[in-house]
């Protein structure tokens, strides 16, 4: 017998029994699994964006990578307490042995209160999926009215069962986490949803171009949510991506506007919301720009608008050659004949490379050309900046000329550089790298503290003749941000 009176809430049961097992089991088990169990409150907010047609009689939903079911709860408390009259099969995929019986109790608890059929599969959602190679295209997998999901954040190598059955977004060692969001995708039926929170990862960059290309073939983002704080998403746990949740619907037919929400913390007491243009959000490129305010949307317009790159210009950002932990054989502390610099990023300082710093291991010495670079004009960037820190792009000016005696230099993988043919061309990226407008914008592209060379060279600038000027200017003065914003003011609109 069913108690389905509104207002229940099985929630509240499931999450208990849920924080009875992660009590149960050390976090770097859990790790190796990729487990992070989503919060009640997120649970809520995700089930809540979903669009639920009452009209239907019956609903398909899906949770694949279930753990102990806390997302399937919500769903459920969402959907019956919102008056839905029909019935409800719900699947679930779960391949943990502990949490599969949790996750056996709580639809057990689900079925009486709710009246709700369930199928509770021990099987790898990936791999045993109906289709071919090819058929992802298909309408052969449209089974579900509603996906809902937290699949696991797990690498796994390009020879892994999931990456060999999904070859078609795979980009070298993929993550399980969108394969997971590929196959939801692939079961969606047409014009339904599916909400996951997932790190952001996705949103830019080479690795996930097949994936994005194939998801935006099918699919339309609706909603997202930006956590400022990624250690409050998952309570007590330590995740070091940046997680936010997506809503996705199956359709060819774009929305005017994406609606993009923001909050300190998992409790959404402080939500912010901001509607941003569809085309600004998702441009031609297929990136995704999370802009979360207007001044952010005019950066994307601003910058958007230019009409080269730095590829564009014959000048590339690359990531510096050398990891210094497996080549220190030709590691010197001092110079000596036949030596040259080893920049890193430690040498950035004050919109200058400054060499040397007496810093160990700062001189190469080595017969390997491979290991070397022609000395030249460069701008060198960290790759690495702490989350806090006001600047995500560092910037040095390294000119040759200031160190003429040597043939060659050579950089450490930890800094990004570009190779500039000129002092003027090198002052003039400055001016861009270093400037409020880029940095904003380059935030928007990219959440994590990484510098990506590849979305670097993905960003629009000036054409050669202005970016020339630009550092023409700043050659004569300090190289402050507040100067590099000013000459970008005269001259991008």
């Amino acid at each position: 017998m069913t108690n389905r009176s509104k207002h229940n809430n099985i929630l509240s049961e499931v999450v208990q029994n849920t924080n009875g097992f992660i009590s149960s089991v050390p976090k770097s088990k859990r790790k190796i699994f990729g487990q992070f169990f989503t919060t009640a409150s997120t649970a809520r907010f995700m089930a809540s964006l979903f669009e639920i047609d009452f009209s239907k009689t019956h609903l398909e939903l899906l949770d694949a990578g279930a753990g102990t079911g806390v997302l399937s709860a919500a769903m459920l408390d969402h959907i019956f307490n919102n008056g839905f009259k029909g019935t409800v099969h719900l699947t679930c995929y779960e391949t943990d042995d502990e949490v599969f019986s949790i996750l056996e109790k709580n639809l057990i608890l689900a079925k009486q209160i709710y009246g709700i059929e369930y199928t509770l599969l021990k099987e790898n959602y990936i791999t045993t999926q109906f289709f071919g190679v090819n058929s992802l295209m298909t309408e052969d997998g449209d089974r579900y009215d509603y996906i809902i999901g937290n699949p696991p954040y797990l690498k796994i190598s390009k020879d892994a069962p999931e990456a060999k059955a999904i070859p078609t977004v795979c980009h070298g060692a993929p993550n399980l986490y969108f394969l997971f969001w590929t196959m939801g995708i692939y079961n969606l039926k047409p014009e339904h949803e599916l909400v996951y929170i997932i790190p952001r990862s996705w949103t830019s960059g080479a690795y996930f171009k097949k994936f994005r290309s194939y998801m935006f073939s099918q699919c339309v983002i609706t909603d997202v949510h930006l956590f400022e704080s990624r250690d409050k998403v998952f309570s007590g746990e330590s995740v070091l991506q940046e997680t936010i949740i997506v809503k996705v619907k199956k359709t060819t037919n774009k929305p005017e506007c994406v609606n993009i929400t923001t909050s300190s913390t998992s409790d959404f007491r402080d939500l912010k919301q901001f509607r941003a243009s569809y085309d600004t959000v998702i441009p031609k490129n297929q990136f995704v720009y999370l802009v979360t305010d207007t001044e952010e949307a005019k950066v994307l317009e601003r910058v958007n608008k230019l009409p080269s790159t730095l590829p564009g210009m014959n000048m590339k950002m690359q990531t510096g050659i050398i990891v210094d932990f497996r080549t220190r054989e030709v590691l010197r502390d001092k110079m000596e004949e036949g030596a040259f610099p080893l920049l890193y990023s430690q040498h950035i300082k004050n919109g200058r490379v400054t060499w040397p710093l007496g810093k160990e291991g700062e001189v190469i010495k080595t017969d390997r050309t491979s290991f070397l670079q022609r000395n030249s004009d460069f701008l060198l960037v960290k790759r690495f900046t702490a989350k806090e820190e006001k600047r995500r792009l560092q910037c040095g000016i390294y000119l040759k000329q200031r160190y003429k005696q040597f043939e060659y230099i050579s950089t450490q993988n930890k800094v990004n550089f570009v190779k500039c043919d000129s002092p003027c061309i090198t002052y003039g990226l400055y001016v861009l790298l270093n400037s409020t407008l880029y940095d904003t914008y380059y935030r928007i592209l990219n959440g994590s503290t990484q510098v990506n060379s590849t979305e670097v060279n993905q960003m629009p600038i000036p054409e050669r003749e202005v970016i020339e000027a630009m550092g023409r200017e700043l050659m004569h003065q300090d190289l402050t941000e507040a100067n590099c914003n000013k000459i970008i003011d005269r001259w991008i609109n």
